[in-house]
């Protein structure tokens, strides 16, 4: 909100010192903005920095990130003292390499305990992966990736986990084949051909069969992911709707590969489309199907 406020009348003697401060005042106008846009630019740089961080690289150090902000090494440094002094970047006492600090947690914390999605959907993770025995999460989307917001560990020694805030772009991750699947066509080329979506080697052909894999996931109900991104690890995703019908969250369940063959596949598939409809329900939503 802007306020505004009506100018007294001045006297000609005000108004001839206002004159003559004139100059000055707006010199210290000028100052002004300039401060405020590089204040801004150091939030803006701040901003990239953390985001370099992903949970296939959690570590960094000063000239890897420096090299994807593009940014002087000199800056990233200072940036990464100040984010270390807040709790919101850590370094590691071995490598010397920075990581995400327990500080963005606190940051995060309120707007995780007010999502809706998260609070409904934890009791129906904690059931589905005490029915599968693999990890659960629950799936957001942020315009061109996919954001664990919720997890439930698998209570084997080995398992597949998704830390809370990875960020997943891979076109072939099932929690994004979901999200996309429900997106308009011209939405999903437009996502993979600027490659905010990773799809590797994509030539025409590649789009239209990826079109068609999609299409195939809508009308199934759930998503497979059997080591097409890593091929040690497989996943299975299934939408939950809002009360317009929009998918709002994706349930899913990442799992190592050496555990789960084509037909168990199907099955946890099968799982997790019945959990998803579980949160749809608990959210008040509704299936389009």
């Amino acid at each position: 909100m802007v306020s505004t406020m009506t100018p007294a009348k001045t006297s000609q003697k005000d108004a001839a010192d206002n004159d003559a401060a004139g100059d000055n005042g707006a010199a210290g106008t000028g100052a002004s903005g300039a401060a405020d846009a590089k204040g801004a630019s150091v939030v803006v740089n701040a901003i990239a920095v953390l985001r370099t961080f992903s949970a296939e690289e959690p570590l960094l150090g000063v000239t890897e990130i420096a090299g994807r902000v593009g940014m002087h090494k000199s800056s990233v440094s200072r940036i990464l003292a100040t984010l270390e002094q807040e709790g919101l970047v850590e370094r590691d006492p071995e490598t010397r390499r920075f990581r995400l600090g327990l500080g963005l947690i606190a940051v995060a914390g309120p707007l995780l305990a007010e999502m809706d999605e998260r609070r409904v959907a934890y009791p129906v993770l904690r059931r589905l992966t005490e029915q599968t025995g693999e990890t659960s999460a629950l799936m957001l989307w942020n315009g061109d990736e996919a954001i664990c917001v919720e997890q439930i560990a698998s209570p084997h020694q080995i398992k597949h986990t998704t830390p809370l805030g990875a960020r997943y772009r891979d076109a072939m991750s099932a929690s994004v084949q979901v999200f996309l699947a429900h997106q308009p066509a011209e939405r999903v080329r437009e996502l993979l051909r600027s490659g905010a979506v990773t799809f590797p080697g994509m030539d025409d052909a590649g789009l239209a069969a990826y079109e068609d894999r999609l299409k195939e996931v809508a009308g199934r109900g759930w998503a497979g992911n059997y080591g097409e991104s890593s091929m040690d690890e497989v996943g299975v995703a299934a939408p939950a709707y809002d009360h317009r019908g929009d998918v709002t969250a994706v349930v899913l369940i990442p799992a190592p590969r050496f555990r789960v063959s084509r037909e168990r596949l199907e099955d946890l598939g099968e799982a997790c489309m019945a959990a998803a409809a579980q949160v749809t329900t608990r959210l008040g939503g509704r299936s389009p199907r």
